[in-house]
């Protein structure tokens, strides 16, 4: 039996083990069936570099693990790829913080808004 929560990273490395053409026949082949399945595999190709990169992450950050047999390169590439991990995390917390910011701004905005036209009303009635 098959586990509900793999099944796409299974799918996705039958497709990626076919190449590009197996991801473009699924896409059209989702296009065909239920539009919005083809959309989805479409934007999985382009932004999952699937179109472009001609292999998923997960394969490249396999073979990049590898050892190339120096321990100073090796050592170095690790702490590289540890550092643009760390980087990642770090930018993906500051997208965070700035989305919170902008929330609270709009929010802020309809509040005082709110708050003028009531007042307006009020006044109107007063």
């Amino acid at each position: 039996m098959t586990n509900v929560a793999t099944w796409p990273g299974q799918a996705e490395a039958w497709l990626d083990e076919r190449g590009k053409g197996a991801w473009i026949i699924a896409m059209v082949l989702g296009f065909i069936v239920f539009w919005p399945v083809g959309l989805a595999i479409l934007a999985y190709m382009i932004w999952g570099k699937q179109m472009f990169g001609g292999c998923s992450s997960r394969k490249m950050r396999k073979a990049m693990r590898q050892s190339s047999g120096n321990m100073a390169f090796d050592a170095y590439r690790e702490e590289t790829l540890r550092r643009l991990e760390d980087e990642q995390a770090a930018f993906g917390a500051f997208l965070q913080r700035l989305r919170e910011a902008k929330d609270k701004a709009e929010f802020d905005a309809f509040m005082d808004e709110r708050s003028r036209k009531r007042s307006e009303e009020s006044a109107r009635e007063a």
